[in-house]
């Protein structure tokens, strides 16, 4: 069972398998006693380039009978006129039969492997019987549109005589041209007839631009009567064989078109052949173009000589067919011009992988393409240019991997080995509009794996978040915030210092596992690059971004400048240049703000980190902390936490122990003197209120204890905290005293008989120094 099972799959094997990666001539034609050659393609992998190769005939029965094999196997038919030969470097082999006769039309099969197995392309010959032709006939064989030149010999005698040349058409004769200025009409501007000087028994006729109509049998004749010289002529004008291209799918195509000098200066054009035996035009050097080919399509600049060549790129299936390029003042095909011809198979089991052939970005973000090339050529250098829809298509080249960038792209535009294998990366960032359109990926190396990619610009937001471009102070420390949404929490993410051979990784705070890191709120994710110190060498293009594996994602780019330190009284103290965010301005000023104070005083940490947490809400959003701290901030926090709790519970002991004794003593004291006041309540405290970001309105009463006694200092962080902190301290003192009797009624009302404004006055407060005199 399970036999006849195997038989049955075999049996069908051939009519469900995809189509045959071989390749050939669909039609050969030829007349009896002359030879064929027969180019049979084949993908060119290990097993293919060893395996049997066969020529056979097709049978009645629709059997294949093997003719010919790579193997050595020659059938009596063929023994001594026919020969097989493979070249695996190129993936063909070709197949020669010599003598043919009109036997020898038939169908045939050029393949790979067994004869069955339907690894084969199906060839019809087609041998024709040759002219009867005089015995002194010469023969000229010329291909279409190009030129013959006849040479009709004559005797003496006829020399003064009428030299002409007629073309037989069965029975008769048709005159083209003579001696006496006629041309028939259907060669007008294309023939002419050449009589040399004196002593040469010779003329000739030349015919420009063959057509496939001038083929036939001509008469050269020099004189008339019975002493008229005459001479048989067959012209045969050959249709061009075409030239079988094999080219794999998502890969490239060359189309060499070499038409000779005489064409030098006419416009010249690429056409594909339809159903309808027209030929559209693809590409011509008058600007024409497909719209199908758009993008992926060059006519590169003609020679001297008159050759051009057309490459074409991202090859579809659709791409298939018979191409012919040709020369005419209208950049198309006109008949009696010269043409070549050329048969393209598009290989589906191609060898190139998948790749996008759309990639989208926002303006502002970024795009990573993918560039696919030979994996055998890993030391060849990569190129990628833009191609530009001018009259004949152009691709200036935009960075290449030995480091050339050009200017416009500096900072925003990297070429990387990266995943390498076979593949090679390319980002650029800063998108603009001015980016969309088509590019190519290039190497030195193998021309066939020459690929496209459209770039489209759409609406949207970059995911990226940093800040405008930064100046840095030199000796000092820098740190550049990135923002990444929580979509990328499965992603690395790095720093990088762009070049014009790469982006060198740099160290960042987040070189842990992301996972660890990433919060998934509405909150952004930070990652930050610090500069310490700021060196001359810093100056230049920063990357953040993520890629998983070789594989790299969006990025987003930042310009940092190097500046001199500026002398003492400038006014412009912050890092972070004019055009940079204002959060990010106000974050970094309140962070060197906290550390500052932490280093002179450890015990104001904790309420400089809530003054610096408003500010930030009164000036806007604030990014989330770096998130490589984290942890740190945790630990940090355990350990103020254990510190404050004990010397918390001391001092509130103490402020019981205070209370007591002030209450006892209010018993006997009715009044207390401004001194003794001044004693409990110094001006530093509060020029200390102003420096915790505290409001200088005194009649909020913010001071509620003695700060002499061990009380603590209670303040108002209001949001207009921030701003007030960068007003000069004259204006704040002038508020205070003004302030000043709203507390002092406040006092009042506490058994505090004074006059504090009066008394502040006349006692001759000096504000400079918090103390009375």
């Amino acid at each position: 069972m399970l036999l006849f099972v195997l038989t049955c799959l075999l049996a069908v094997f051939p009519a469900i398998s995809t189509k045959s990666p071989i390749f050939g001539p669909q039609e050969v034609s030829s007349v009896e006693g002359n030879s064929v050659s027969i180019k049979c393609y084949y993908p060119p992998t290990s097993v293919n380039r060893h395996t049997r190769k066969y020529w056979c005939r097709k049978g009645a029965s629709g059997r294949c009978i093997t003719l010919i094999s790579s193997e050595g196997y020659v059938s009596s038919n063929y023994a001594g006129r026919a020969n097989l030969t493979n070249f695996p470097e190129n993936g063909t082999f070709v197949v020669n039969v010599a003598q043919l006769s009109r036997d020898d039309s038939g169908h045939y099969k050029c393949g790979l492997g067994i004869n069955s197995r339907g690894l084969s392309f199906d060839v019809s010959l087609e041998v024709s019987q040759g002219p009867e032709l005089p015995n002194d006939t010469e023969v000229y064989t010329v291909d279409v549109g190009r030129t013959v030149t006849i040479k009709c010999p004559f005797k003496t005698e006829n020399d003064p005589k009428v030299k002409a040349l007629y073309k037989k058409i069965g029975e008769t004769s048709v005159l083209v041209i003579d001696s006496r200025n006629y041309v028939n009409p259907n060669y007008n501007g294309r023939i002419g007839l050449h009589i040399p000087g004196t002593g040469q028994l010779i003329f000739t006729v030349v015919i420009d631009r063959l057509r496939l109509s001038d083929h036939g049998l001509y008469l050269c004749q020099a004189g008339d009567g019975s002493s008229r010289d005459e001479k048989n002529v067959d012209l045969q004008v050959l249709k061009p064989e075409p030239e079988l291209v094999y080219a794999d799918l998502r890969g490239s195509v060359t189309f060499h078109c070499a038409l000779g000098l005489e064409v030098a200066n006419v416009a010249k054009f690429l056409c594909r052949v339809s159903s309808r035996e027209t030929c559209d035009v693809v590409i011509n050097t008058l600007g024409k173009r497909d719209s199908a080919f758009e993008g992926r399509i060059l006519l590169n600049p003609q020679d001297q000589d008159g050759s051009f060549s057309v490459v074409i790129t991202g090859l579809r299936k659709e791409d298939e067919g018979r191409y012919l390029c040709g020369a005419h003042s209208d950049g198309r095909l006109q008949e009696g011009w010269p043409i070549q011809a050329w048969q393209l198979f598009v290989n589906e089991e191609s060898t190139i992988p998948h790749s996008r052939t759309v990639v989208k970005g926002v303006a502002g973000g970024s795009v990573a393409v993918l560039c696919p090339y030979n994996p055998k050529e890993s030391k060849s250098l990569k190129y990628w240019c833009l191609w530009e829809g001018t009259q004949n298509g152009r691709c200036p080249l935009l960075v290449e991997s030995q480091g050339l960038v050009q200017e416009q792209y500096e900072g925003r535009l990297s070429l990387l080995q990266e995943p390498g294998n076979g593949t090679f990366t390319v980002i650029l960032n800063q998108l603009t509009t001015q980016d969309a359109g088509f590019y190519w990926c290039l190497t030195n190396g193998d021309t066939h794996w020459r690929t496209t990619v459209e770039i489209k610009i759409i609406e949207g937001e970059p995911n990226l978040k940093v800040p405008g471009n930064v100046t840095a102070v030199l000796g000092e420390t820098l740190k550049v915030p990135c923002h990444f949404p929580c979509k990328f929490s499965s992603y690395e993410k790095y720093w990088c210092k762009w070049s014009n051979t790469g982006c060198q990784t740099l160290p960042s705070q987040d070189e842990g596992p992301s996972e660890a890191f990433v919060n998934c709120d509405e909150n952004s994710r930070l990652v930050s690059l610090t500069l310490n110190p700021v060196t001359r060498a810093d100056e230049g293009w920063y990357w953040c971004g993520v890629k998983q594996g070789h594989f790299y994602g969006e990025t987003a780019a930042v310009y940092v400048a190097v500046e001199e330190k500026k002398v003492a009284g400038s006014r412009d103290v912050s890092p972070a240049k004019a055009d940079a965010a204002p959060d990010e301005k106000v974050l970094d000023s309140g962070v060197r703000q906290i550390e500052n104070k932490a280093i002179q005083d450890p015990r104001l940490f904790a309420e400089e980190k809530v003054v610096a947490d408003t500010g930030d809400q009164a000036g806007g959003s604030r990014a989330s902390v770096d998130s490589s701290s984290s942890e740190e901030q945790g630990g940090s926090s355990r350990a103020l936490v254990s510190t404050l709790v004990p010397l918390g519970l001391v001092l509130a002991l103490g402020a019981v122990v205070v209370g007591v004794a002030r209450a006892r003593h209010r018993k006997n004291v009715d009044r207390v003197s401004i001194r003794s006041y001044r004693t409990d309540i110094s001006m530093s405290d509060f020029e200390n209120s102003r420096e915790f970001g505290a409001n200088d309105n005194m009649g909020a009463c913010s001071i509620t204890q003695e700060t002499s006694l061990g009380g603590k200092d209670e303040f108002v962080a209001s949001p207009e905290s921030t701003t007030e902190n960068q007003e000069p301290k004259k204006a704040k003192r002038v508020r205070r005293k003004k302030e000043a009797p709203l507390c002092a009624k406040e006092m009042q009302h506490e058994g505090l008989q004074l006059d504090f404004r009066k008394n502040y006055l006349n006692m001759g407060a000096d504000p400079r120094i918090g103390r009375m005199v």
